[in-house]
């Protein structure tokens, strides 16, 4: 007989015009880990939300059962009172107080009254310890990665004697090493007894994980199934999520390549603080007319530097070498420069650079081509920007009732089209797209590597830089690498495998001209 920690049963949600969850059920067994898979939109972050109390009993209905007993939580704090803590994919940690301060942050270690502050560290880095993490509790967030801080956040929950942990997108931002150090400790903390639910889109993360996985699909309950099962592949959790068979990850294309559109020429960047150390080092690259061109590096290979330095060098310092424009000098120097000149970039931190997520869908494809939509007297139609922003709502498929809508109201995969949108409108050349699928499911991926290649077809150049090799070999036509700022090969599409890729990504070779 099965050993059950949690029980909802009937969920149902509603929002204004929005039935966010369906009769949606869902059992947990203890001392495992069970995964939640959806599509973007599907209602996993609220059947979590109504799980931790974020909506309170009575805003939803069904009921909720935690070791056999109807519960109610009203608020966070009756949830983590129980036993439940949730981390959410975006961090809640402040980044001006020390770790210590933030694992004890509304639960302080107190002495007659006062905090007691050697108390604080003392268990602070117990707990520390206890995730794996080699760092002084009296250090700042701030100064510390995201991975590190995802460890801060469990070793907060375990500071609870938290029993069920929940962790939304835990892996989003994280690169391979923090990830796979991040899944050994859920292993290790299931090992001891603790129960975790996981939402992730990261199929091969779950597959290595989880012990069941629940899929959801608009708003309801599709299958449970036990990864243990030789029927509970991919595939089949693929089919689940959108609805249909998904034969190709990636859309049939055929690529139209012409002559050379941009070529960079031993282009060279220095960090911004330390000036005598090079983050790109005498790059060159070329991108044609009609084609998709990869870069792939590992974390600190310089892929994000080379692009922000690119566009109006928005990063770096001491940056050198040379830019052409079908065989035309042309200046980067500032993002104005670089945007009249046909060069757009849309970067991987799409909730931070992107997009103002305060603001209307509307507000935010327009924002980079303003000056098409000014009227008469020097003022922007908006009138006009409506048309164009519902335009490109409706061809792009923005699941959002108008563009009145706030941007921050939207899903991943949708947001990302807002950005997409916006450079599109801008006409440009040169496409970058950095990190394009980041945090999307399995349905939006395939929209947004549609969009990619019907911009290929117009005859622009996209460069994709991506952390996931399979994306880059399934939409590029050919993949350069970078080792420690270095382009190490360029590999055409026939002769690019992941092996292949790595062993250039993990070294360093004779910079290779393009």
């Amino acid at each position: 007989m099965t050993d059950t920690i949690l029980e909802m049963r009937s969920i149902y949600k509603e929002f204004p015009g929005v039935k966010a969850l369906q009769d949606v059920s869902i059992s947990v067994e203890r001392g495992s880990v069970h995964a939640i898979c959806g599509e973007n939109g599907a209602g996993k972050s609220t059947l979590m939300k109504v799980l931790s109390g974020v909506y309170p009993h009575g805003s939803f209905e069904g009921d909720i059962l935690l070791d056999g007993e109807p519960v109610e939580f009203r608020s966070i704090g009756d949830s983590e009172g129980a036993g439940i803590a949730i981390i959410h994919q975006e961090l809640a940690l402040s980044p001006y107080l020390s770790i210590a301060e933030n694992i004890y942050l509304g639960n302080e270690k107190q002495r007659a009254g006062f905090i007691d502050w050697n108390a604080t560290n003392l268990e602070a880095a117990k707990l520390l310890q206890q995730v794996g993490l080699q760092e002084n509790p009296i250090t700042k967030i701030a100064d510390i990665g995201v991975g590190k801080q995802q460890l801060v956040e469990i070793a907060k929950a375990l500071s609870k004697d938290v029993k069920l942990l929940i962790l939304d997108e835990p892996t989003a931002a994280l690169n391979d090493s923090d990830s796979e150090h991040l899944l050994d400790l859920i292993r290790s903390l299931r090992d001891q007894g603790m129960t975790a639910i996981i939402i992730s889109h990261k199929l091969n993360e779950i597959k290595a994980i989880a012990d069941r996985v629940t899929i959801l699909r608009d708003g309801h309950t599709i299958e449970t199934l036990e990864m243990g099962d030789r029927d509970a592949s991919e595939d089949r959790i693929i089919k689940g999520m959108v609805g249909r068979d998904v034969d190709h990850r990636f859309p049939d294309h055929a690529s139209h390549i012409g002559g050379e559109l941009l070529r960079v020429e031993n282009w060279t960047v220095h960090h911004p603080l330390d000036r005598e150390r090079k983050v790109v080092d005498d790059a060159n690259i070329v991108v044609n007319e009609g084609e998709i061109v990869g870069i792939a590096g590992l974390m600190g290979a310089g892929r994000t530097e080379l692009a922000m330095s690119l566009f109006g060098r928005s990063y770096g310092t001491n940056i050198s070498g040379r830019v052409y424009k079908r065989g035309v000098p042309i200046s980067v120097s500032t993002v104005p420069k670089a945007i009249a000149n046909g060069i757009a970039y849309s970067t991987e931190d799409r909730k931070k650079y992107g997009l103002n997520l305060i603001d209307t869908i509307q507000r935010n494809i327009s924002i980079a081509a303003l000056d098409k939509l000014v009227s008469w007297f020097a003022f922007v139609s908006e009138a006009k920007e409506r048309i164009v922003a519902d335009g490109y709502r409706r061809t792009m498929n923005i699941k959002a009732p108008g563009v009145g809508v706030l941007t921050g109201k939207l899903s991943g995969g949708n947001q990302q089209k807002v950005v997409l949108s916006k450079w599109m409108y801008s006409d440009p050349d040169v496409l970058i797209l950095d990190e394009p699928t980041r945090g999307i499911d399995v349905g939006a991926k395939y929209e947004i590597y549609t969009i990619i290649d019907r911009l290929a077809d117009q005859g622009k150049g996209v460069i994709v830089i991506s952390s996931e090799l399979p994306e880059l070999l399934g939409i590029c036509d050919r993949i350069y690498t970078l080792s420690a700022g270095r382009i190490t090969a360029n590999v055409p599409r026939a002769e690019a495998t992941a092996e292949h890729l790595m062993q250039f990504m993990t070294k360093e070779r004779e910079k290779t001209r393009a």
